[in-house]
């Protein structure tokens, strides 16, 4: 046990967040933190959960690493080699980079959290820095890439059903045409199917809403799925469903964009999420103004946005040097 620190017994640990020990006052200040980020600053479940597991993890180094349950007193007492020891071990464990970022973000809001609401200040992580971040640039379909997956006729070839395959179609004209998530796109209730020319109203990341323009086309793919849908949807039940009516689970249309992979010749970055990619993009070749992209996308920060002109930029240097006599 390092110098400084005083055992406590086994009566003032308690679980916290799964089989994990620790003292009942971390226990509870952990139990609170989470519910702040999901009540107050409404981060997706998803989010939640995967800090929660990072804040699991690190409170579990700490029990083998300072040889007792950790308190929240102990957090006071880091060091900075104490968070560089748990970033390596993270490391060695085989998280990269970005999950290594967003794990210290983690225990960082955490920090804060605790010395918010008991006063009990973290100066070790003032000092370390996170992982250099080693920016992967988003991988886009191309035009004709993108208008082939969203034919229902080139989806039929490997659908069991007609419907099944205008279903599909329609669902990856909501992510290449409007810039959905296909977690947005499966949200819809049958009452917020679009007609041509409207527009959607969509609840995304951190309970952000914006508005998206439904393009004819869009609106026609989904109508050509609800005419050939053997169920009866309810308004205030999913739009898109599964073969045996009920909600439609995203794997299936990431199967279904897999056959396609293989019908089309396309490369493995060709997914789901890549038509959402596909759709800022070509919007930016196009001379889409940057700040109206990251509205249609949802994107709470334009320095998120702004990736895609990194790809603009590329494709514009690789013609240059593919066309240019001196290049």
């Amino acid at each position: 046990m390092p110098p400084g620190r005083q055992a406590r017994t086994r009566e003032d640990a308690a679980p916290v967040i799964g089989p994990l020990l620790a003292a009942a006052d971390l226990r509870a200040s952990a139990e609170a933190w989470l519910t702040s980020l999901a009540t107050e600053r409404r981060l997706s479940d998803k989010t939640v959960e995967a800090y929660g597991r990072d804040l699991r993890q690190f409170l579990t180094f700490l029990r083998d690493h300072l040889g007792d349950p950790p308190a929240a007193a102990d957090f006071a007492d880091l060091r900075p080699t104490d968070i560089r020891a748990w970033l390596a071990a993270r490391r060695g464990d085989g998280l990269a980079g970005p999950s290594l970022s967003r794990a210290l973000a983690a225990i960082r809001s955490f920090t804060r959290f605790l010395e918010k609401t008991t006063g009990t200040r973290t100066t070790a992580l003032t000092v370390v820095r996170g992982p250099k971040k080693r920016h992967a640039l988003p991988k886009p379909l191309s035009r004709d890439a993108a208008l082939r997956v969203i034919d229902a006729e080139e989806i039929d070839t490997g659908a069991a059903e007609p419907w099944i395959a205008a279903r599909d179609a329609a669902v990856f004209a909501l992510l290449y045409g409007c810039g959905l998530r296909i977690s947005e796109a499966l949200g819809l209730t049958r009452s917020e199917a679009p007609a041509p020319d409207t527009a959607l109203r969509i609840t995304g990341k951190g309970g952000k809403t914006r508005l998206v323009p439904v393009l004819p086309a869009v609106a026609e793919a989904i109508a050509d799925y609800l005419r050939l849908c053997p169920y009866a949807l309810a308004a205030d039940g999913p739009l898109f469903v599964g073969a045996r009516g009920g909600p439609l689970n995203p794997r299936l249309i990431q199967r279904a964009m897999a056959r396609l992979r293989g019908a089309l010749g396309l490369p493995d970055s060709a997914t789901p999420h890549a038509l959402r990619h596909s759709f800022a993009t070509h919007l930016l070749m196009n001379g889409g103004d940057l700040r109206a992209i990251q509205e249609l996308l949802g994107h709470a920060s334009l320095s998120t946005t702004q990736v895609y002109t990194e790809i603009d930029e590329n494709r514009l240097l690789e013609a240059y040097h593919a066309a240019h006599p001196r290049a």
